[in-house]
């Protein structure tokens, strides 16, 4: 679970650290695919399982399918008007994840919480999607996530000096894996795969660390496969884009391009951004023209799950704390440009822009991640500004519409 908003999560520091220290330790892995061949490469052979954010091509295609599998269910003819498209997108931020799980309940509870034609998740965000694309039936398992975890339940730390130049992370992320598999099973996957039937899009973001590129698995296309291994991989899929490099250990995925086996190595998706609703690349407008539909309206929702501000905090003089510290900075001011993506992508179909965020009244003790009380403190604190109508802002932090 990406560390943007948790300055006490040591292992961001100590990661950053041991990222000096790499050429000095190797691990075995399977041959990855040469740059020749990387973007031919499928998983399960799936070949619209997952997009790459500079192939608009390929998205646009997907997307002209899911418009026409909508319109069938609605009753829509070419050239009719198909319904307001709510769209949501779940930020990484580690156990902060604890607001964004509130904050959808609670929107249960106020009675008006949409269905999402699109939901994407990053990191923590990725850990969240799969139960707000499913919709309030999913609220019990949801909030289990997030009030009934501790740090034992995400990861167990190795030993550091050993893990640090002979291992691939300072952590085991076992137990991660675990937890997810509790709540994310067989049944799960099949109700994914019915939503998309109806022409839903659930995406998820990993970073491929050999391409060095974002990776969007396309989760509802790879559930109806139906495949016996596509549980596992949509597992994998979430735990890759909660693994905090160096901290927690990549995620293998094994490929196959042009006929050869390779193995992909991929990490949390925030390595790239901390959030995402299309890539810009994509003109979702452009593509509903394209094949022939109206749209009755866009809604974009953007649950970051952080704060808009770097957390103030006293950096003692030493390596560590101050890379950690610039580190952490880093990620939290490259979320707060994913924002304003978000807004021009929003602002091109024509649509509106909903962003929540933890705000300065929220003030609760914070002594170490994945601490349990602090999480059901903030579970709360979301869900409690949800059931009164939460209070969406409409632009990016600091954004002034220009007066005509």
């Amino acid at each position: 679970m990406t560390a943007s908003q948790t300055p006490r999560f040591s292992f961001l520091a100590a990661a950053f650290a041991m990222l000096l220290l790499s050429a000095c330790s190797s691990t075995d892995r399977g041959k990855p695919a040469p740059a020749a061949e990387w973007r031919k490469a499928t998983v399960l052979g799936i070949p619209n399982g997952r997009f790459y954010v500079d192939e608009p091509a390929a998205m646009a295609a997907e997307q002209q399918r899911a418009l026409v599998r909508e319109a069938k269910l609605n009753g829509v003819p070419r050239g009719g008007t198909l319904p307001t498209a709510n769209m949501l997108a779940l930020s990484g931020g580690g156990d902060n994840g604890a607001f964004g799980a509130g904050l959808l309940v609670g929107w249960t509870a106020h009675g008006d919480r949409p269905q999402f034609k699109l939901v994407t998740g990053v990191s923590t965000g990725a850990l969240i999607a799969p139960f707000a694309f499913l919709g309030p039936e999913y609220d019990e398992p949801l909030t289990d996530v997030y009030t009934h975890i501790d740090a034992a339940m995400v990861y167990e730390k190795r030993f550091a000096p050993f893990a640090a130049l002979a291992q691939d992370a300072l952590s085991d992320s076992h137990p991660l894996y675990e937890t997810i598999s509790r709540h994310i099973d067989a049944t799960v996957l099949a109700r994914i795969a019915a939503e998309y039937d109806k022409g839903r899009i659930l995406l998820l973001q990993t970073t491929d660390l050999d391409a060095g590129r974002p990776v969007l698995w396309n989760i509802g296309a790879i559930a109806a496969t139906g495949r016996p291994e596509a549980l596992d991989l949509v597992r994998h899929i979430m735990l890759a884009s909660a693994s905090i490099p160096a901290a927690f250990p990549p995620v293998m995925f094994d490929v196959e391009a042009e006929g050869v086996s390779y193995q992909e190595m991929h990490v949390d998706g925030g390595a790239v951004s901390q959030a995402f609703l299309v890539p810009p690349t994509l003109n979702t407008r452009a593509v509903l023209e394209k094949a022939g539909y109206r749209r009755k309206g866009v809604n974009s929702y953007i649950i970051r799950n952080g704060r808009l501000n770097t957390t103030w905090s006293d950096v003692e003089k030493n390596t560590l704390t101050i890379a950690g510290k610039a580190v952490s900075t880093l990620i939290n001011y490259n979320g707060v440009g994913d924002l304003y993506r978000m807004y021009m992508v929003t602002m091109r179909a024509g649509g509106t822009y909903n962003l929540a965020y933890m705000e300065d009244d929220f003030q609760a003790p914070h002594p170490e991640d994945f601490d349990p009380t602090y999480m059901r403190a903030l579970y709360r604190y979301g869900y409690d500004k949800a059931a009164k109508g939460y209070p969406w802002e409409h632009a990016p932090p600091g954004f002034q519409k220009s007066e005509k």
